[in-house]
């Protein structure tokens, strides 16, 4: 039996959950909910409102505006389905509560869309950081810098401080950072809006996390600034970016240092006048938005738990949010 999901929202990110629930033998387009299709529905049944689905469904996959994130998880927990619902989890931790709670009441599984848990050269980092092929983790350095295209913009929620790159972009980062590292314990940072000068929207900056663990990680990102270091520039992972394959996240342990994404370890010096020796990694490709969606039906299932909880979508969104406190 295939699994039957929903899709709210088919805008940037929704069309590209279409497509890979699609091409899934083993999931169905149950239906879509959105009051005007941003694109080809190829036929399935279209609802304006959740109120309205007249067909069964075992979960659904919110690819909607952050605002209506906590009413519709709220809703689709009423209804029974598990849901998988895009990042930041909510606009705030009051709201993202809400979600955890309304799943927990109606026993239904809510998963957070940081899909880059399931690109499996995330999988291999993880993996060589906690087999301690660094040692300790003592600090990273990561990069998120882009220049949008100004049509991006064109949308009205954009142009605040919700479209700024700190919870659009970072918010990712951030989640590769708490499971790399371990739990955010402080946060510091600047922001500018010198180029696009937008008010209160910080495009630009950088931020310091410090880990319960004590490792800490610098954070500089831009949506103003075309260069090749950012995840998905990185990795090739989105179809809009062009893929430079250029590393744009750094760690430093007390054993050595792995670069990301090509997984060069460096390892064998214990001062600064050793040599050190330099390794690849190798890890399959993977397309994670497509395995995330499997992993969503393995959760339905029972076969799996989920990867990113409900409360870890929760502290990214903490996390983000100081940071938006510092930029701004």
């Amino acid at each position: 039996m295939t699994t039957r999901l929903l899709l709210a929202g088919t805008g940037l990110i929704g069309s590209r959950h279409l497509q890979h629930i699609r091409d899934d033998p083993d999931l169905t387009l149950a239906g879509i909910v959105d009051p005007a299709p941003a694109c080809d529905t190829g036929g399935a049944p279209v609802f304006p409102d959740i109120a309205s689905v007249d067909v069964a469904a075992h979960g659904i996959v919110l690819a909607t505006p952050t605002a209506t994130h906590a009413p519709l998880t709220r809703q689709a927990a009423g209804r029974g389905w598990h849901v998988l619902v895009e990042k930041p989890i909510a606009a705030t931790l009051a709201e993202a509560d809400a979600m955890i709670a309304a799943a927990a009441r109606a026993g239904t599984r809510l998963l957070v869309g940081h899909h880059r848990r399931h690109h499996p050269k995330v999988a291999a980092l993880r993996d060589l950081v906690a087999g301690g092929a660094i040692g300790t983790p003592v600090t990273a350095n990561l990069m998120w810098l882009m220049r949008k295209p100004d049509d991006y913009f064109d949308v009205p929620w954009r142009t605040g401080i919700d479209g700024a790159p700190i919870k659009q972009n970072l918010i990712h980062d951030v989640d590769m950072l708490r499971m790399l590292l371990g739990e955010v314990a402080d946060v510091v940072g600047l922001g500018s809006n010198a180029v696009r000068r937008a008010a209160a929207r910080p495009e630009s900056g950088g931020a310091v996390l410090r880990f319960a663990s004590g490792a800490t990680a610098t954070i500089a990102y831009a949506d103003t600034a075309p260069t090749p270091w950012g995840f998905e520039a990185a990795t090739g992972e989105s179809p809009h970016i062009p893929l430079s394959g250029q590393d744009s996240l750094r760690i430093a342990g007390t054993e050595g240092a792995v670069a990301f994404p090509s997984l060069t370890v460096w390892s064998g010096g214990r001062t600064w006048n050793d040599v050190q020796t330099r390794r690849q990694h190798e890890a399959p490709d993977g397309v994670p938005l497509a395995r995330q969606l499997r992993h969503f039906a393995d959760v339905i299932a029972g076969r799996a738990e989920p990867l990113c909880t409900g409360a870890d979508g929760r502290a990214n969104l903490d996390v983000v949010l100081r940071i938006e406190a510092t930029a701004t």
